[in-house]
């Protein structure tokens, strides 16, 4: 991966991470690895675990889906959940009582902005 793509990934979990913390979610972590992977991030949402996915894409580009949670497909989808999975054996995570997966889209433009779409239950 190149090291610009690198760049626009930690930007976008920047402001991804943002905005969960603005909505009153309480992140556990970022990155978080277990021997499966690396998950973007882990976070508690009242009584929920929430394993969330980011997806960031700068505005323009002409690679890839028109929007960049479009790319959380059923293999990324799999891949999520053995992850999660993995992770919950590894980790302590504190009690909850239920689980979701959300995907957080990023779309940056160059003055620095961008475009934010949080899909709660999205998979």
């Amino acid at each position: 991966m190149t090291e610009t793509r690198l760049r626009t990934g930690r930007i976008g979990e920047d402001v991804a991470c943002r905005h969960l913390e603005a909505a009153g979610m309480v992140l556990l972590q970022r990155n978080a690895r277990s021997r499966a992977g690396e998950l973007d991030v882990i976070a508690i949402d009242g009584d929920a675990l929430v394993f969330v996915e980011v997806k960031t894409i700068r505005a323009g580009n002409r690679r890839g889906p028109e929007r960049p949670e479009l790319a959380v497909g059923v293999q990324k989808q799999r891949q999520v959940r053995r992850l999660a999975r993995a992770w919950l054996a590894e980790a302590s995570p504190p009690r909850y009582r239920e689980m979701r997966f959300d995907v957080v889209g990023v779309e940056l433009r160059d003055d620095g902005h961008g475009t934010l779409r949080h899909i709660r239950s999205a998979f």
